[in-house]
């Protein structure tokens, strides 16, 4: 059965199928000794061999079995496979025995909280597609306690300094001091340092955050630098856009209590 190629690349754990298409139009990709770059080509793999960067992905294909990990991230690690000035990785924390992961989206270096990592590259453009919806919720500390006036621009969407328009926001408040102020923010896209990077507008810079929920998945029994696997059903309630159920906790209690959860 004929597949687009960057479908095949995914399924055999090489990369998601956006960077996949990347590899396609460098001109990384072979059918049949034949280099491809047009993105929409399909290939076989009962038939055609395919290889990328010259090696053979058809074995790949046919063995792979898809692993599907809930980590909580530490702050200090990167939410990469790689990285040039060798910084802590997200991928240390998981043991080398695993099939070859990457991260379903990313949180920066000093952002905490969940992260699914799998080599399943249609599962990864699922979550992080906005149209789908996969609600990824946020606790944010930030310095002060921004009027309401300020909160209601982040909630319809703002432009960001490289001039791109967030979507809309849910933001609630959670807890405040004269000093500083708790929200649940509940995203569904997710670009680079969104969250520090709106709240920065309206002159009240993030000093914590930490994420807490993506759709029905919660951080519950899972401590900073462990990680867990998807069960089957979780899996299929996350491409279902099924989101999570409000902790038993009010998130007042829990938000006290973060110092105490890290190791």
């Amino acid at each position: 059965m004929q597949e687009r190629l960057q479908k095949l690349i995914a399924q055999a754990g090489i990369a998601s199928r956006r960077h996949a298409e990347e590899m396609i139009t460098a001109g990384e990709v072979t059918v049949n000794g034949k280099v491809v770059t047009e993105l929409g080509t399909k290939a076989d793999p009962q038939k055609d061999h395919i290889k990328v960067r010259g090696k053979l992905i058809n074995p790949a294909i046919q063995r792979r079995q898809n692993v599907y990990v809930l980590l909580n991230k530490p702050k200090g690690y990167l939410s990469s496979v790689s990285d040039p000035d060798k910084r802590p990785l997200v991928m240390d924390l998981l043991p080398p025995t695993l099939a070859k992961l990457h991260p379903v989206g990313r949180l920066d270096f000093n952002t905490e909280g969940l992260l699914l990592l799998t080599n399943d590259g249609a599962f990864t453009n699922f979550v992080t597609a906005a149209r789908n919806r996969v609600g990824k919720v946020y606790e944010a500390r930030v310095k002060g306690v921004p009027q309401e006036s300020a909160l209601a621009r982040l909630r319809a969407g703002v432009v960001l300094d490289d001039g791109v328009r967030t979507a809309r926001a849910e933001i609630a408040l959670v807890k405040s001091t004269d000093a500083n102020a708790w929200f649940e923010v509940i995203l569904h896209e997710g670009r680079n340092q969104q969250i520090r990077r709106m709240f920065d507008l309206i002159g009240h810079s993030v000093v914590k955050l930490r994420r807490v929920r993506i759709g029905p998945l919660n951080d519950q029994g899972l401590r900073p630098g462990e990680y867990r696997f998807l069960s089957p059903a979780e899996v299929d309630q996350v491409l279902k856009g099924k989101q999570a159920e409000r902790p038993v906790r009010p998130p007042k209690t829990r938000l006290a209590g973060h110092g105490s959860r890290r190791r």
